[in-house]
């Protein structure tokens, strides 16, 4: 039986309402993202104490730190960015989160990031580096217009930095959106995956719509990963309302909408969901 999470920010802005809402729709774990529109790395002492108190009170757990690391392009400030990924590696060890969400760097103007691929993996390499011995794993989302934004990319960087320390986050529409298949990238990212992020788009346009009703092959990705064992999380990101660079927003209702194509998908091939 898989578990689900989500980004809960995409519900409501207030913690109060994240949790709500994950405890009426079966979600067990937060993706923390955000919380009162502030980004989990910027989180003051006190307030990382409230969210940690309030989910325990709601029997609700942190499955991943839904970081920005790696969302600034490849010549800005290596310094001053390894600093913020030290803030969410200590923020996982706050949240007893076993994964840290992470991305591989946009290029400078007039540039593409393939030509600065021995900085990316330099950095990739460092940050593999410090977490050894720690309790967490790096996740690696495809996203748009980074270094790992298509398979080529993704394979690379997995096969190049090799550890057990950097896996991968499947994002099926951010696939889509860039105009690689899924269906096609699975195969070869299968081994690496760890987690999976459900959203759907539609190819060409890269409207963003509930699972199963895009070109993200969900349903047959998500049927082949549990039958080979995957028994990681499913994470809500649904994006039905509005999508931004750092992050998206669903509302409640659309919220619910997600969750409940996502299960009716799940049920459909036989992929036992926690209620």
């Amino acid at each position: 039986m898989l578990k689900v999470s989500a980004f809960a920010d995409e519900i409501s802005p207030d913690l109060d309402e994240q949790i709500r809402v994950c405890k009426l729709t079966g979600v067990t774990h937060f993706e923390l993202r955000s919380a009162w529109s502030v980004n989990v790395l910027d989180f003051s002492l006190a307030q990382r104490e409230q969210i940690r108190s309030k989910l325990r009170d709601a029997g609700l757990g942190v499955v991943s730190i839904g970081s920005p690391i790696g969302k600034v392009k490849i010549s800005d400030s290596w310094d001053q960015h390894f600093d913020r990924f030290k803030i969410a590696v200590d923020a996982a060890g706050f949240f007893a989160s076993p994964l840290i969400r992470i991305f591989s760097y946009y290029a400078p103007e007039g540039s593409s990031v393939l030509d600065h691929r021995d900085e990316v993996m330099r950095r990739m390499r460092a940050k593999v580096d410090y977490i050894k011995g720690m309790d967490v794993t790096l996740v690696h989302e495809n996203e748009s217009h980074i270094y790992g934004e298509k398979r080529a990319g993704c394979v690379d960087l997995m096969k190049t930095i090799d550890s057990p320390k950097l896996r991968f986050a499947f994002d099926f529409a951010n696939f889509v959106q860039r105009g690689d298949r899924p269906a096609d990238n699975w195969p070869s990212l299968k081994p690496y995956t760890v987690h999976i992020h459900v959203k759907d788009a539609v190819a060409g346009s890269g409207k963003v719509v509930p699972a199963g009703q895009g070109d993200g092959s969900i349903a047959a990705i998500l049927q082949d990963a549990y039958t080979s064992g995957y028994r990681g999380f499913l994470s809500l990101e649904p994006h039905l309302a509005a999508h931004e660079q750092f992050g998206g927003f669903s509302g409640e209702q659309l919220f619910k909408v997600a969750n409940d194509a996502m299960r009716n998908l799940c049920q459909d091939i036989g992929v036992p969901l926690a209620s």
